[in-house]
């Protein structure tokens, strides 16, 4: 019997089955090489850019929004040596020898361990790339834990991860040199001391990553109110993240219990009466809109190098007496020509309001004073230093500034733009240590208290362009 070659083969699949195949072969593939396909939001990313300046960082994350994931995917870069081309981190140019810890061996297990190898039974689907796993080496006592994982690095070395966990106490990470250590959830003092001492010999990062639920803990109060060069802290909220709807972001939010919600959902460590805006970020913050043009506007800046130069923009809708936060920028270790050239396209009419040492001269500005130097660069630098006005006496009061901002927060006069994070990092953070304002992570704060403190002087374009001098609308406000 003949039969045509172009017969078709009932055995052979068709084109759906082919390309089911082909799909399932690629999301194989990505599963098992999902550090090749790794984005991370722009929070991640300041995150790990961080690794390149600071030894010791803290993201200090809502639940859920990808901070354990995120730590997990720098493990496998470490481990692997396959830094993506827009990675600014840390990196290394060798094998290396780092841990992995977390609460328990059980939490261990299903948090650091099945995001940097996959699940029992899936080894290989995690961040670390399967054709990089060399080794999975068992722990003794707890099912499915690992003791180590071995990992090709790109050099030929092979890199070590050990997996720890703090019920084994401060003993139970003495003895190793390590390159870098990652901690999933915050560990006791001690452990974390010793954890930091097994990096000393190297000078190797070490991360946290979790959720503040035990509010200002000693760990805590090391990142927040010890300053250092050394260190690094990010917050990330849910709104900083895409993988939720909003309709899913209240859901989540309104499923935690009332004291729990802020540290859940906004990574914000319990500051309790330390707290200087004590007010739900909530009845702050307002999606971007347009404003009228009739309604004045008002520029504050803090000066800075070390710690970040900032500057905001406020519009005054008079008639309500309501203040808005529509500009922000913060940036360290940058000259006023450079931060001149972003603020001059605020507009030329903006009144620029600053501190009372901007009449300090600077080395860099060849003794002119700061505020001189920003005049010299096009700004509209106002002639005085920012203060309340008491019958003609100066007061430059922090905590007048504080009381008028909080009154108005209070009352629901005082809004700002959701879409600015950096401002609103520093409002959650904000507190007071031994009954003094904490003058660290304040800049973009500080910008906004000097141009409430001077709104008295807020002016329209309109008005820039008939009136000269002041325009003073004192009457309309009251001063705290």
């Amino acid at each position: 019997m003949y039969f045509s070659s172009n017969a078709p083969d009932s055995d052979a699949p068709d084109s759906a089955e082919m390309l089911s195949r082909a799909q399932a072969v690629k999301q194989q593939r990505e599963n098992e090489n999902k550090l090749q396909h790794y984005v991370p939001y722009p929070k991640q990313k300041l995150f790990h850019d961080a690794g390149a300046t600071h030894r010791e960082r803290l993201l200090c994350a809502a639940n859920q929004s990808g901070k354990t994931f995120c730590a997990a995917m720098e493990l496998a870069m470490h481990s692997t040596g396959k830094y993506p081309d827009w990675w600014a981190g840390k990196r290394f140019d060798r094998a290396t020898v780092g841990w992995a810890s977390g609460t328990t061996n059980e939490v261990t297990r299903d948090t650091c361990q099945r995001l940097l190898v996959g699940r029992p039974g899936q080894q290989g689907t995690g961040t670390i790339p399967k054709a990089d796993i060399l080794e999975l080496v068992s722990a003794r006592g707890t099912p499915d834990l690992l003791d180590s994982i071995r990992i090709q690095h790109v050099s030929g070395g092979v890199s070590i991860i050990g997996l720890k966990s703090y019920q084994r106490g401060r003993e139970g990470f003495v003895g190793e040199s390590l390159d870098y250590a990652w901690c999933d959830e915050e560990p006791d003092a001690n452990i974390y001391s010793e954890i930091l001492t097994r990096t000393n010999i190297n000078r190797g990062p070490v991360m946290i990553t979790f959720t503040p639920l035990l509010g200002m803990s000693e760990v805590v109060r090391r990142f927040l109110l010890e300053s250092s060069p050394d260190r690094h802290v990010v917050t990330m909220t849910l709104d900083d993240v895409d993988h939720y709807t909003p309709e899913e972001k209240e859901k989540i939010a309104a499923s935690y219990a009332p004291h729990e919600r802020e540290a859940r959902t906004k990574g914000v460590p319990t500051l309790g009466s330390g707290r200087i805006f004590p007010v739900a970020e909530e009845t702050l913050t307002i999606d971007h809109r347009e404003f009228p043009s009739h309604w004045p506007r008002i520029g504050g800046m803090d000066f800075g190098w070390d710690h970040p130069f900032a500057a905001v923009e406020l519009v005054w809708d008079r008639d309500a007496d309501v203040v808005y936060v529509s500009k922000c920028y913060r940036i360290r270790e940058a000259t006023p020509v450079v931060h001149a050239g972003v603020l001059r396209a605020w507009g030329q009419d903006l009144r620029w309001m600053w501190p009372r040492d901007g009449n300090r001269e600077t080395l860099e500005g060849a003794g002119i004073a700061l505020a001189e130097q920003y005049r010299k660069q096009g700004l509209n630098i106002w002639p005085d230093w920012a203060h309340y006005d008491h019958g003609g006496e100066k007061s430059v009061s922090v905590e007048a500034g504080l009381a008028d901002m909080l009154t108005r927060m209070e009352s629901g006069r005082f809004k700002v733009f959701r879409h600015h994070i950096d401002w609103l990092d520093e409002f959650r953070l904000y507190h007071r240590k031994d009954g003094k304002v904490h003058k660290e992570h304040d800049d973009l704060l500080c910008a906004t208290r000097y141009a409430v403190m001077m709104l008295r002087f807020a002016q329209t374009a309109r008005e820039h362009s008939t009136f000269h001098g002041p325009i003073n609308y004192s009457k309309k406000r009251t001063i705290v």
